[in-house]
């Protein structure tokens, strides 16, 4: 690979001067000596429990307008996926009056003090107002920083708070102004750079946009800004989100913080503190206990000695989601640490949460913990913004000048400015060839895996949380993906979507990128690299789709939707031209208003951060240009070594070759050398068939490989996959998102107990994988539990491999008993996987590592789920095998054995469309056989009409018996008449030739035992060697279905027919 070097010297001055130390703010608000008055008079008035109240902000899901009103609450929040009941689809006006049911509430708490309190809404309007339905969603920071455009982003400020105001609500959580540096964390793209420049520009642009100065703030079209997370969330080791920030403070000063320089210049009013830890001395621990993690919500030296003291900040500090409880001797509920470090509104998301902190506050106060003088200070900082805000004199929220003005959310002025702001916020890669721009008269071929997909054009923090679980024709009306975008340009005549009927003249255009994600949940963990085909198995058909389109001689234009800059050398090799589109919201017709040069468009992005060239280049970053004498940090790789970007900071093409900016880059584009690294960014080798790190199923550290779902007899077992954001039910099994460890990474899971169900965490497309590296290495299944209620006997834990495999164990025996309605214990099982290996479970065909199954009710809280190598955790408190081993039956001793008699069966089916694996019915049917006729005959019939990959089997399901006795020399004797092997029901299908009989038991399923293609039209008695049938995952000694039997697997089973009688064991 060709070295690729950008020094800092060979940028023009620096626009974000040196910060020799903690600058004092000189606010665009400034302080009003009439409103300071005015807070000191109803602070004396006030009651302790009043200027409590004023520190707590519930989530909306957790309080109502009467809890509001009983405990004078000062705000609240909305967080991702959380709108008016529940309504994802409320509008503008539902939103406006559901804020006035808590205003209203609040002034009657007031009504008879003498002096009245504002209350306030606050929501996270990150990319437009994102969270509400037809709201103006635009691009995400990552774009608009490399569009480099200050005015833009001053412009989008403003959109953004008319839509907002239009709603009613009065504080948004924005400007972000991390400073992300390791592309691993998945909140990359919520920074506008990895540089400080461009953020100490934007962030003070966004700050006037949203607040409109200190007159703007007066009015009823602007709303509260606040800058996050205070500071160096964008630092975090390895990436980790919530994680270990190591930079010196000189660093953390000039790389992390100088967006909040600007932004409070510009008159924020609001910072929120981090869920990071700062590990310097410094941070010391303010209750003295040697113990202190170093969380930033618990920091009194930056949160009050640096940020209020130093930089004389006087608006409100406010916590994240919970997260003081991350502090160590936290809770959500009790956390004097982060009252004393200097924080005034706790974000305490839950109701069992907040009423206790509120009186556990109080308490504190009383007994000395906290002093008056801490509590008088942040309650002067929530009124003295509410001031400022002119809350006192607007009027509630639905009588506000814009308040439910409907045609201001995505009006026609905003979805123009998202248009802009992602036509350039567009960098242009690579262009061989002049591949680019692009004709209106030319033929397309649109194709990828986010072509038309509105989610991975969106991202997270769009109408949900994650940014998943939306459509666009319900979700986004209006919005324009790429595929719509080209059709709008071209016309839909000369746009194709399939590569077999589209001309051989025509151009492909592949739109490719990561599916939605936000926070946590983006992160990318130790055994993955940045390699964007590696990540997940359809990211890996985008590559091949690409491949396979050059092979064939189309030229490949290539749209990249991303959070952050990945590995993709071999997509770029295989493109005449690359994209870097970012995440660029609802409006695609700005990326085709730029392909095809409407207006003049040329590409004006240029990276704002730098392009890796290997697979595991995670921390490659400009030299700050305000340091002057610049040292790569010790957790960053220098850009100037083997780690060299292969698009440096600042680089981007245009249509004029002069107006490019090269950045030296001279690599030849359709020859990338191609890292040849097999192993993940966090390993320092392959682990040679024995896993050596965490394989996370599900939790805050789970990265989508396994989807939770729920299924049951209630819905014909279809999966029904779980949100992590509101309820999912199938009226058997219930499934509610909870915060656990982090923001909704855990269930509540409700078993009814009215029909069969399971809750289960199985691979996205039920496909296969190969985890047989885990069972090597002596792996645990680890998962957190919290039960509610006491475990039923039918309640079993199982792993699932390509059916019929599977392993199973009864869990009921070893989980604990329930906590408290109002108390969470959790409790951490382990159970070794030679546990389900030796009761059939195969782990290089896994598809599904978790299954809770039961017929009765039960309920429990469901944390994280993970298989841990026994070199991570030697697991000595993991549960022994033989305590899930069941007593063995008596064996059957007869000679004969008639089955009817001693199974006592019942007659039942398994039917599957093997395309997709959904259960199906109507497939294959079995006639009840007449208890009066001894022989017990029955007639299977299979559908004359079935595809193919339509399957079924019959089974008789009874009493489980012990067979063992007949393993040495018995035989499975029956008589069976063939009517027909049937008939293809299409072209091309494979016609069948056998019928197939095998035995199953409780601990998994024998292979299947050909008849040999016997004759139709005639009885055969058919005799099977008992040891013919026990094989495959089958155990002898649990034996519940004798018989089963179907048209062979491999060919159409379509119009088969035949009648089995007689069926005996015989010794």
């Amino acid at each position: 690979m060709a070295s690729l070097v950008l020094l800092a010297g060979c940028m023009e001055e620096s626009k974000v001067p040196y910060f020799p130390d903690w600058p004092e703010i000189k606010s665009a608000v400034a302080k009003d000596p009439e409103i300071e008055a005015k807070v000191s008079d109803i602070l004396a008035q006030m009651t302790l429990e009043e200027k409590v109240g004023q520190m707590i902000q519930p989530d909306l899901r957790g309080v109502t307008p009467e809890e509001a009103k009983q405990y004078k609450l000062g705000s609240l929040l909305n967080g991702g996926g959380s709108w008016p009941d529940e309504n994802k689809y409320a509008t503008a006006l539902d939103w406006a009056e559901e804020a006035d049911k808590y205003y209203l509430a609040v002034e009657e708490a007031y009504a008879d003090r003498g002096f009245r309190i504002p209350f306030m809404w606050a929501t996270d309007a990150v990319h437009g107002h994102n969270n509400v339905f037809r709201a103006t969603v635009f691009p995400h920071n990552i774009g608009l920083g490399a569009a480099n455009n200050p005015k833009l982003i001053k412009q989008i400020g403003k959109a953004t708070a008319r839509e907002i105001s239009a709603t009613g609500l009065d504080w948004t959580f924005a400007p972000t102004v991390a400073s992300p540096r390791d592309y691993r964390w998945g909140r990359v793209y919520e920074g506008y750079s990895e540089d400080p420049e461009i953020i100490y520009q934007y962030a003070g642009q966004m700050v006037e946009g949203l607040q409109g100065g200190t007159k703007g703030l007066k009015s009823q079209r602007h709303v509260i800004s606040n800058v996050k997370h205070w500071v160096g969330d964008g630092g975090t080791n390895k990436g980790v989100d919530r994680g270990e920030n190591h930079y010196s403070e000189e660093y953390l000063r000039n790389i992390h913080a100088t967006g909040y320089f600007s932004g409070l210049d510009a008159g924020a009013q609001v910072v929120m503190t981090s869920f990071n830890s700062w590990h310097n001395e410094e941070n010391y621990d303010v209750m003295n206990t040697d113990e202190y993690n170093k969380k930033l919500h618990g920091s009194k030296y930056l949160v009050t000695d640096v940020l209020k003291d130093k930089m004389g900040f006087d608006g409100i500090v406010v916590t994240d989601w919970n997260g003081h409880g991350e502090i160590n001797g936290c809770t959500a509920s009790n956390c004097p640490q982060a009252v004393l470090a200097g924080n005034d509104v706790f974000m305490v998301t839950a109701r069992k949460d907040w009423t206790v902190f509120y009186q556990n506050v109080i308490d504190q106060v009383n007994d000395g913990t906290i002093p008056m003088s801490r509590i008088d200070d942040a309650v002067t900082r929530i009124l003295r913004v509410k001031m400022r805000a002119n809350l006192w004199k607007k009027p509630q929220p639905s009588q506000r000048q814009l308040a439910g003005q409907q045609d201001i959310l995505g009006s026609d002025k905003h979805r123009k400015l998202a248009r802009k702001a992602a036509s350039q916020s567009l960098v242009l890669l690579k262009n061989e060839n002049d591949a680019l721009p692009l004709s209106s008269d030319e033929h397309y071929l649109v194709l990828g895996s986010a072509a038309n997909d509105i989610q991975k054009q969106t991202g997270g923090w769009s109408l949900t949380w994650q940014g998943t679980e939306n459509t666009l024709e319900r979700d986004f009306p209006g919005a324009t993906t790429m595929l719509m975008a080209m059709r709008d340009q071209v016309g839909t005549d000369n746009v194709f979507t399939e590569v077999d009927t589209a001309p051989d003249d025509a151009i492909a255009v592949v739109v490719i990128g990561e599916d939605a994600y936000a926070e946590m949940f983006g992160d990318i963990n130790a055994t993955k690299t940045l390699e964007y085909a590696s990540l997940k198995s359809t990211y890996a058909a985008d590559l091949e789709l690409i491949k396979s389109l050059k092979d064939r001689g189309f030229t490949v234009v290539t749209v990249f939707f991303s959070g952050r800059p990945l590995y993709v050398n071999e997509e770029i090799n295989h493109s005449d031209a690359f994209v870097a589109a970012w995440l660029p919201g609802t409006e695609a017709g700005g990326i085709t208003d730029v392909l095809f040069r409407e207006k003049g468009k040329n590409f004006r992005g240029r990276l704002s951060y730098s392009w890796p060239g290997m697979k595991c280049s995670t921390t490659i970053n400009r030299k700050a240009p305000n340091l002057k004498d610049y040292v790569t940090p010790d957790m960053e790789q220098d850009i100037e070594g083997e780690h060299a970007p292969l698009f440096p900071y600042g680089y981007g093409l245009s249509y004029n070759a002069k107006k490019s900016d090269l950045m030296g880059v001279d690599a030849d584009l359709n020859n990338l050398e191609l890292d040849p690294r097999d192993y993940g960014c966090g390993q320092d080798a392959p682990d040679n068939g024995i896993a050596t790190t965490n394989l996370e199923v599900y939790g805050r550290s789970a990265e989508g490989e396994f989807v939770p779902r729920i299924a049951g007899s209630a819905n014909g077992w279809v999966g029904e996959n779980v949100s992590n954001g509101t309820p999912t039910t199938i009226g058997s099994v219930t499934t509610t998102p909870m915060d656990y460890l982090h923001q909704q990474d855990a269930i509540n899971v409700k078993f009814n107990g009215d029909s069969p169900a399971q809750v289960y965490m199985q691979t996205l497309d039920q496909a296969v994988t190969d985890k047989q590296s885990y069972l090597n290495a002596d792996a645990t299944l680890q998962f957190d539990i919290d039960m509610k209620s006491a475990a039923p006997e039918s309640m079993v834990l199982a792993m699932h491999c390509e059916w019929p495999c599977l392993g199973q164990v009864a869990i009921n025996k070893v989980l604990p008993a329930p906590s408290g309605a109002n108390e969470t214990k959790w409790t951490t099982i382990k159970i070794p996987l030679q546990c389900f290996a030796d009761q059939g479970m195969a782990f290089s065909i896994l598809n599904t590592p978790f299954l809770i199954y039961t017929d009765d009710a039960v309920e429990f809280n469901l944390g994280e789920v993970r298989l841990v190598p026994k070199s991570v955790d030697q697991a000595d408190d993991a549960i022994a095998c033989s305590v899930f081993t069941e007593p063995s039956l008596p064996p059957l001793t007869d000679d004969v054995v008639d089955v009817w008699n001693t199974w006592d069966p019942v007659m039942g089916s398994w039917q599957v469309r093997t395309d997709d694996w959904t259960n199906i019915s109507g497939h294959v049917t079995a006639t009840e056989p007449d208890a009066s006729d001894a022989s017990r005959e029955f007639t299977v019939t299979y559908d004359a009409s079935s595809p193919e990959h339509y399957k079924g089997i019959i089974t008789l399901e009874g009493t489980t018996q012990n067979l063992i006795q007949f393993t040495d020399s018995g035989t499975l004797n029956f008589e069976i008449y063939i009517d027909s092997y049937g008939e293809v029901a299409n072209p091309g299908e494979n016609p069948s030739t056998d019928i197939v009989v095998k035995m199953e038991s409780t601990k998994g399923t024998g292979d299947d035992y050909f008849l040999g293609g016997l004759s139709t039209g005639m009885w055969h008695q058919v005799s099977i060697p008992v040891s013919d049938l026990n094989t495959g995952a089958l155990d002898i000694t649990k034996v519940n279905k004798p018989f089963a039997t179907l048209g062979e697997w491999n060919a159409s089973q379509a119009g088969i027919s035949y009648r089995v009688r007689n069926i005996q064991l015989e010794k």
